[in-house]
């Protein structure tokens, strides 16, 4: 495989979403030819969390592969985790082109997606047909023609669907780009929503035999008293870990840059700030209730690092990949606690 140095530039040099697809389906091409290896992560301290032992800290996050169609080439990068999705519980197209922008200088990403995926029973396809045998995350969502007050039918719908292909189950409520989807961050909404898929965790439990624990990924454009107020939900519930966080509404710092004032969520490296400042105030609210699962502007093995300090028990990458390659799961690993080599 050609070291990602070169391979960039051409990358690059492509509308970001061709960039995207080409990526997928090549790693999608090459898993089909049987030559992708059987999964072996680095080797690295185990750590217990959710009740999962992950062989490393350091996943990939959702949104890089909707559909499943790369997980075991996508393992074979070293992850301790991957999380796929978000799905939805019909096909839909997602937002109008062009929805994907690179600030290069600012190693950020703005996106306006808007959950295109091919649904969710193509997704559990995909997870169905892999050898991949690690630690796997659904990420689930709502439809954009779902009226937000019908919006747990479909996150139930999905969770119905993945349960039994799972490892976990993440709840996406925090897209900024689903039409009033943050609006189930709020107390009233949150608490009927997450009172409804425990009780279904439940029964699901019950049916497989099997406990799929839940996750909750939030967004970074909290204040302290809607933190307050998400930590309170999550123990009430008793949720199994939470996500922090999603891409932010902020433009801080990119504004003055080329496409740095597009509509969309905002990712990469000017997120990290905001979303670790929502990492140690969720998890001093949580004070060790439950784990939180750091994602947003990692960067950089030390950066991975950073999030683990600030309280994470496991972290996630996604954008930093586009700018840095596959060789930032390793920095990353070695970052948060290899013990030896694989």
């Amino acid at each position: 495989m050609l070291p990602y140095c070169l391979v960039r530039p051409f990358a690059f040099a492509l509308d970001p979403e061709t960039a995207h697809e080409l990526t997928i389906n090549g790693l999608a091409a090459l898993q089909k030819t049987g030559l992708v290896p059987a999964y072996r992560p680095p080797r690295a301290a185990p750590v217990m969390v959710m009740g999962l032992e992950f062989p490393n800290r350091v996943g990939l996050a959702a949104g890089l592969d909707k559909n499943g169609d790369a997980i075991d080439a996508l393992a074979n990068w070293g992850f301790g985790f991957i999380e796929v999705g978000t799905v939805t519980p019909r096909p839909q197209p997602g937002n109008p082109k062009p929805r994907l922008f690179r600030l290069p200088k600012a190693e950020g990403i703005i996106n306006r997606m808007g959950f295109n995926n091919r649904g969710v029973d193509a997704l559990v396809r995909n997870v169905q047909a892999a050898r991949y045998k690690g630690i796997l995350g659904i990420n689930i969502g709502k439809n954009f023609d779902t009226p937000i007050e019908q919006a747990a039918d479909d996150y139930l719908a999905c969770l119905d669907k993945v349960y039994a292909h799972s490892s976990y189950v993440a709840i996406n409520i925090s897209s900024p780009n689903t039409k009033n989807l943050r609006q189930l961050q709020g107390d009233a909404e949150l608490d009927a929503l997450l009172g409804m898929l425990k009780a279904r965790q439940t029964e699901l439990t019950q049916r497989h035999g099997r406990y799929v624990p839940l996750a909750l990924k939030i967004a970074p454009d909290l204040d302290d008293a809607q933190i307050a107020g998400i930590a309170d939900a999550l123990r009430r519930h008793r949720i199994d870990a939470v996500i922090a966080t999603n891409t932010t509404l902020s433009r801080e710092g990119v504004a003055h840059l080329p496409h740095g004032s597009e509509a969309g969520g905002l990712s990469g490296a000017p997120l990290f700030e905001k979303s670790t400042g929502v990492l140690r105030r969720l998890t001093f609210a949580l004070a060790g209730e439950l784990p939180v699962i750091a994602a947003g502007g990692i960067t950089s093995g030390a950066r991975a690092k950073a999030k683990i300090e600030a309280g994470a028990a496991l972290v996630q990458v996604y954008s930093g990949l586009i700018f840095h390659g596959p060789a930032l799961v390793r920095e990353c690993i070695d970052a948060t606690g290899v013990i030896s080599a694989a």
